[in-house]
């Protein structure tokens, strides 16, 4: 009889969700043989040709057809919402401060600030000398700049030491492959310093005309070599000061707060190492401070006295260490702070008489301060059961106030500056909702799912009040689950149309995080990945069996490693979602980790395996979402990518598509949004983005039958 009733409720499922679309041809991809042989283990790929625009670039035009076909079919399916999306994105709009200014940043005489005009889609980069009643010098108006560009990103806003010029970086295609300009502040003349795929940003010395950059290889994009610059001078002959020879790390180049020295940061997910250089000495040497040693990650501060480490050596959270500053070798340091079990050590800001350990404990993010010459403890405290705190703003080695940003799902990013001596705090600035927001009309909750194995998953939850926990209420389920990124409750403005539609949204803090500590992550990633999988179901059928909502209502969303989350969990538990979004997707594991051509491929091994080892290669096929789709049924699907994506190539998420198309046997829909002009990060405007929020709203609330 059981059965019989669940093959009813399927059946009228799929009436309904067939009545609410139209009936429209999906495109069908043409299969072409593609024999991947590994291991003995014998794959056809019969979708594989759609890597040809990322071989081939413009040559290849079945790609972009194909690609063109689904936006077609999409837009279709989609066609009468179009009114309610247009809607939803006024509303979304209509909450944000059109004309709206950063809170101010003082550094070495000058008040930093941006800000954004009625209208605009960028903003302009400014500051004022002495005070704020001075007079406004626009350092760089990205409005203008941006005019006849479908993307544009400008970044890494750097001054000269003596104020005089700045160093600025140029994204207009979204493949994060930057130039780097210089503008003279006097003058306002801006140079083309033809330096080219680079991360962005570049560091000063301090003799004001020497800079030091880190290039990209042109097709991995992976960072390989640190290069010193002086001003005036032909950029092919720049010196190669540093190149990174494993292809499992990231390397940058920065500046010691206390602006003493030049910092190179070279690191992998296991093991890191730094390199000093005196930034008064810019064609000195680099000297590396402790060379890297198998699984130690070490980052660190220098004071005027000492140098601090925070560092996993022989502490899985973490903890800080002190060492001379002329004995900076690994023999020689000792603790400072602790291993705490507890407690995760995530960073430190430094001050002249203050040090701040941003912590993390019990899944939430804590600030501690710490008196220099009396070594007084004091923990920052904050009354809501989930919230997110972090410091914001503080570039100033000399002085006595610290600023942090704070936010939970109820209260919008606010901006605080504590006086360290006294311990007044003073709201610098809380994000202003137009159109009138009450706090007191939500409800946030912390719950606790409990996975198969026994561990407690967090939630973060949020909904209006007079939401129904009787099981058929609308909730989406948000998660990532990788690289140890804590996805922490935050204040979203667009997410008001959601609740105030009936939804409930949360958050599953599930392992591949780093919410819960460093163990958190360790238990995600490598061989034990399929604990992110099943704690995020886990989460979902605790809030079923809770009646916080119910399959028919259930959504699941996630992007880039987050995307692979949505694909796994699609095809482990398909019954359990009645949609899942899927953005810029990792789906395509195995052929995207074997392909060393393919951008950040080496970079990913200590996160996922290199599937050149059959061990990992038998478990990353396990999971990889690509390899594992059946003739089965599958939730409502919408996927997005962009397809000039640097992270995820949009022959993934397409693949995917593709294969699912062929060999799924329900008649739930299934979208691919394909952005032709953008990459991973979408829009570079600072509203096109709200264009996808309302796809994606009106995705779900035309399963829903919500529309309006």
């Amino acid at each position: 009889m059981k059965k019989i009733c669940l093959s009813l409720l399927v059946m009228s499922t799929t009436m309904f969700q067939s009545q609410i679309f139209p009936d429209l041809k999906a495109p069908v991809a043409e299969k072409k043989q593609h024999l991947r042989e590994i291991h003995g283990d014998k794959v056809n790929d019969p979708y594989y040709w759609m890597i040809d625009y990322f071989k081939k670039g413009k040559d290849s035009t079945q790609v972009v057809d194909y690609l063109k076909s689904e936006n077609s079919y999409w837009e279709g399916m989609m066609k009468d919402t179009e009114p309610f999306r247009e809607s939803l994105f006024k509303e979304m709009k209509a909450r944000i401060k059109e004309k709206d200014e950063s809170v101010p940043v003082f550094r070495k005489g000058y008040y930093y600030y941006t800000r954004t005009e009625t209208g605009k889609q960028y903003f302009k980069y400014c500051r004022k000398k002495g005070n704020l009643n001075a007079s406004e010098e626009i350092l760089l108006d990205v409005d203008q700049l941006a005019e006849g560009h479908a993307y544009y990103s400008a970044a890494g806003f750097s001054i000269s030491p003596d104020n005089s010029k700045m160093i600025y970086g140029v994204d207009d295609v979204s493949r994060r492959q930057y130039k780097l300009f210089l503008k003279d502040l006097n003058t306002g003349k801006t140079t083309d310093l033809g330096i080219k795929n680079t991360t962005g940003s570049a560091t000063w010395a301090n003799d004001n005309k020497t800079i030091f950059y880190t290039g990209k290889n042109p097709e991995t994009l992976l960072t390989e070599k640190i290069y010193r610059h002086s001003l005036g001078t032909d950029p092919s002959q720049d010196a190669l000061v540093y190149e990174e020879k494993d292809k499992s790390n990231y390397i940058g180049v920065g500046k010691s707060k206390n602006e003493k020295f030049i910092m190179i940061y070279s690191g992998a997910t296991t093991s890191s190492e730094t390199l000093l250089l005196s930034a008064d000495e810019p064609k000195g040497v680099f000297k590396v401070f402790q060379p890297r040693i198998k699984d130690v990650l070490y980052d660190v501060t220098p004071l005027e006295d000492k140098f601090l480490i925070t560092t996993n050596k022989d502490a899985l959270n973490f903890k800080v260490m002190e060492t001379p500053p002329n004995k900076t070798g690994v023999e020689n340091w000792k603790d400072f702070i602790p291993h705490r079990k507890d407690v995760l050590m995530e960073g430190i800001n430094e001050f002249k008489n203050y040090l701040v350990f941003s912590e993390r404990q019990n899944g939430l993010s804590q600030l501690v301060i710490l008196d220099r010459k009396t070594n007084k403890k004091e923990f920052l405290k904050f009354d809501e059961p989930t919230y997110t705190v972090y410091p914001s703003g503080n570039p100033e080695y000399n002085t006595d106030n610290f600023r942090f940003g704070y936010t939970s799902m109820i209260t919008p990013s606010s901006q605080y500056e504590q006086d360290l001596k006294t311990g007044k705090r003073t709201l610098l600035k809380q994000q202003e909702i137009l159109g009138g927001y009450n706090k007191a009309d939500y409800v946030t909750e912390r719950l606790f799912a409990t996975a198969k194995d026994g561990t407690k998953i967090p939630i973060s939850i949020v909904y209006k009040k007079g939401y129904k926990k009787d099981g058929n209420s609308p909730l989406l389920l948000y998660a990532y689950g990788s690289y140890g990124s804590s996805m922490d409750a935050t204040f979203s403005s667009t997410r008001l149309s959601l609740l105030d539609r009936g939804f409930a949204f949360a958050i599953a803090h599930i392992r591949g995080g780093q919410e819960m500590g460093r163990q958190w992550y360790e238990d995600g990633k490598m061989m034990k990945k399929k604990n992110t999988f099943t704690d995020f179901i886990d989460a979902g059928e605790y809030l079923v069996k809770e009646k916080y909502t119910s399959p028919k209502h259930l959504y699941a969303q996630g992007g880039s490693a987050g995307g692979l989350l949505m694909g796994a969990v699609v095809n482990m538990k398909p019954e359990l979602w009645n949609g899942a979004i899927a953005q810029v997707p990792f789906v395509d594991v195995i052929n995207t980790m074997l392909d060393e051509s393919i951008p950040l491929t080496t970079n990913e091994y200590d996160e996922w395996g290199n599937p050149n080892n059959k061990e990992a290669y038998d478990y990353m096929k396990s999971y990889s979402p690509y390899e594992n789709i059946e003739r089965k049924n599958y939730p409502n699907l919408l996927v997005t990518t962009g397809l000039h994506d640097s992270q995820v190539q949009y022959f993934e998420p397409a693949k995917w598509v593709a294969k699912l198309r062929d060999l799924k046997t329900d008649k739930n829909v299934l979208l691919l949004k394909t952005d032709m002009d953008y990459g991973h990060g979408g829009a570079s405007g600072r509203f096109d983005y709200l264009k996808d929020i309302a796809l994606e709203y009106a995705f779900m609330f035309k399963l829903e039958g919500i529309n309006k």
